[in-house]
């Protein structure tokens, strides 16, 4: 339950901004990330929280999978969940405002890719079960996210996409010794009973041995 409280506030507060500024008709766009520009800076903070004027169709598109990367983040990851969830913020943030393209760079996608890439990454590094499960439907779900690291739409920023999935990529090795206890394969367990039958019944075997010595 507690896994759920950060990423339902996380999207309220993106909503409360979007509906403050159809509310009151402001442009943030200003707000985002302008790359090498010290105006931009304030963008590392502010980008992910604003999305296109146009329509809802951004935050719509944004809201889903951010909710749900996020919420697996904090319940397989609750001990460093704030740690990935902010490094990811901040430092797709920085990487865009060194190398991104002259122009204002806007929206949670980079933090989406972010999320995305460090479970799919965790989940094959440490070979657990339940990563795994996600990463595949990680995959499923949001399979097609691999092109958008592409630039091949001069209006979506791929800077952040890229950023944000290298970020992950790079914390799942960081966090590979955190997360969920790796379960291992039903058919290893079995073999290490075996071995350990094996090895009990050599130990009672050497112990009527040293008997019958005596």
């Amino acid at each position: 339950m507690l896994s759920l409280v950060f990423p339902l506030f996380f999207l309220i507060l993106l909503w409360a901004v979007k509906i403050i500024e159809i509310i009151d008709d402001l442009d943030l766009i200003y707000y985002g990330i302008y790359p090498r520009n010290v105006r931009g800076l304030i963008g590392i903070l502010t980008s992910p929280l604003i999305h296109g004027n146009e329509n809802l169709n951004h935050i719509i598109d944004n809201s889903i999978p951010l909710f749900f990367l996020s919420l697996a983040v904090f319940y397989f990851y609750n001990k460093v969940a704030y740690r990935v969830f902010f490094l990811i913020y901040f430092c797709t943030g920085i990487v865009v405002w060194i190398f991104g393209r002259s122009a204002y760079h806007i929206g949670a996608s980079g933090l989406i890719y972010g999320l995305g890439s460090f479970l799919f990454f965790s989940g094959v590094i440490r070979q657990s079960i339940n990563l795994l499960a996600i990463s595949l439907l990680v995959v499923f779900l949001y399979g097609s996210m691999v092109w958008g690291i592409f630039p091949y739409n001069a209006s979506i920023s791929w800077e952040a996409h890229f950023s944000g999935a290298m970020t992950g990529f790079i914390l799942s090795f960081i966090y590979r010794n955190e997360g969920p206890p790796v379960k291992k394969p039903e058919w290893e367990e079995e073999d290490e009973e075996e071995e350990e039958d094996e090895e009990e019944e050599e130990d009672e075997e050497d112990n009527i041995t040293d008997n019958d010595e005596y």
